[in-house]
């Protein structure tokens, strides 16, 4: 039995993506540039159409996400940022036009306060103290899939290594292959030319060694009203 919801999100996607058709290079829309194709990513962003919808993936590797925790910890350890906020504050430069008009020509940002530089100072420190003495945290591999009215988002966080524009098309296959599975195991998967896993990744304490993370499985988050369930329709 057809679900509704489920139906009526499909429509709308549908008619999203005819109205606003989207720029391609290949079947896949590719946001960034990748001067240096030999260098490793730890995260990238790749759109490709499936089924006349839209699939977006925003993928992390999990050493980006442990890093980020690190800098969250940070900057909540560091406390408030101070009240002196100058690099936002800018001069504007006019030039006469005329006898009574101007018209602004250049903007000049002030530099930042010995207040900000001390601040930042602090918090690059703490987050040095914290990779050196690690944290109690685990960044294991999950994939949470979100329905939207414009397509489909994926938020992928998998040890992957993604190498240039053939490792975004590779991730993009690899994207495709998981929204037909509910789960998929990493371990002795083969993937794709620029693409490699690495189940066997870990940074100070990015995973929990009696961890082995090689298992993409849907998180239930009940937040999210246009969320799947964990059962996922068929695409």
């Amino acid at each position: 039995m057809k679900n509704p919801r489920y139906e009526r999100f499909r429509i709308l996607m549908r008619q999203y993506h005819r109205n606003h058709p989207w720029r391609l290079t290949n079947g896949l829309f590719i946001p960034h540039a990748y001067p240096e194709p030999d260098k490793v990513n730890l995260w990238d962003d790749v759109g490709f159409i499936l089924n006349g919808r839209r699939v977006m993936v925003w993928w992390i590797h999990p050493k980006a996400r442990y890093e980020d925790e690190i800098a969250r910890r940070a900057y909540e350890e560091a406390g408030p940022m101070p009240e002196d906020s100058a690099p936002w504050s800018e001069e504007t430069r006019c030039k006469r036009v005329g006898r009574s008009r101007k018209r602004a020509v250049t903007y000049r940002t002030q530099g930042w306060s010995d207040q900000m530089k001390a601040y930042f100072e602090r918090v690059d420190a703490i987050e040095e103290r914290l990779r050196q003495e690690g944290i109690d945290y685990e960044a294991r591999p999950s994939l949470v899939v979100r329905w939207y009215r414009w397509g489909i988002g994926m938020e992928l966080c998998a040890p992957l290594e993604v190498r240039g524009v053939e490792g975004v098309r590779a991730l993009a296959q690899f994207a495709k292959r998981l929204m037909r599975y509910k789960q998929i195991a990493l371990k002795g998967l083969r993937v794709d030319a620029g693409v490699e896993l690495t189940p066997h990744f870990r940074t100070g304490q990015v995973i929990n060694p009696h961890c082995q993370a090689t298992i993409l499985q849907f998180e239930p988050h009940s937040d999210c009203a246009s969320k799947l369930s964990p059962h996922l329709p068929s695409a």
